[in-house]
């Protein structure tokens, strides 16, 4: 199967998943608390490798990884729906779309406010200031409150790649370096 297809299966089975979630903690009035347990997850997944493997793997049977992450859940204080729909998504053999579901949740949410989702890569955790002067940007630009969702890559060295929607604005410095590279080149 295509690389493409594949990510394709896997923003389906994550839309679906995630909108289900949305569905019940609307009902539930708790919102706010499974986006919040969400992000706990998804912070134990950046944190661990091991866990990385355990969701990724097709190796592990669906009770292991249903045991698993329902022990990793409960250290975090994890609990409720999102507890439940850990064992549901283990159970059913979809937990490499965890992050997937993850990032959907957040952007249905976000959208239930109101708001939108930036997506942002920086090479450094972002201050409280920083991140408030970019949100203010952001909402210049877009005219909506805008949610920011930061991830950590060191490898862009600088700078910020900055995703709202389909539209992606990119400062960082690898690719300045690149883009540097590429016009030297043509020079010589």
């Amino acid at each position: 199967m295509p690389v493409a297809d594949t990510s394709q299966l896997i923003s389906g089975v994550a839309e679906r998943y995630a909108s289900s979630l949305f569905e019940l903690s609307l009902e539930a009035g708790s919102i706010d608390k499974v986006g919040a347990d969400l992000d706990r997850f998804q912070a134990l997944l950046d944190e661990s490798e091991d866990l990385r493997r355990l969701v990724a793997s097709p190796v592990f049977s669906a009770e292991d990884q249903q045991k698993a992450v329902l022990a990793v859940a409960e250290r975090a204080g994890i609990s409720g729906l999102v507890a439940n729909f850990l064992k549901v998504v283990a159970g059913n053999r979809r937990l490499f779309a965890m992050p997937g579901m993850i990032r959907a949740f957040r952007q249905i949410a976000a959208e239930h406010r109101g708001e939108i989702t930036a997506e942002v890569t920086s090479a450094h955790a972002l201050s409280q200031a920083q991140e408030n002067e970019l949100k203010s940007a952001l909402k210049g630009v877009t005219g909506k409150d805008v949610a920011i969702v930061v991830t950590i890559d060191p490898s862009i060295l600088g700078g910020l790649i900055v995703k709202v929607g389909s539209r992606q604005i990119d400062t960082s410095l690898r690719t300045k370096l690149s883009t540097l590279k590429l016009a030297l080149k043509e020079v010589g």
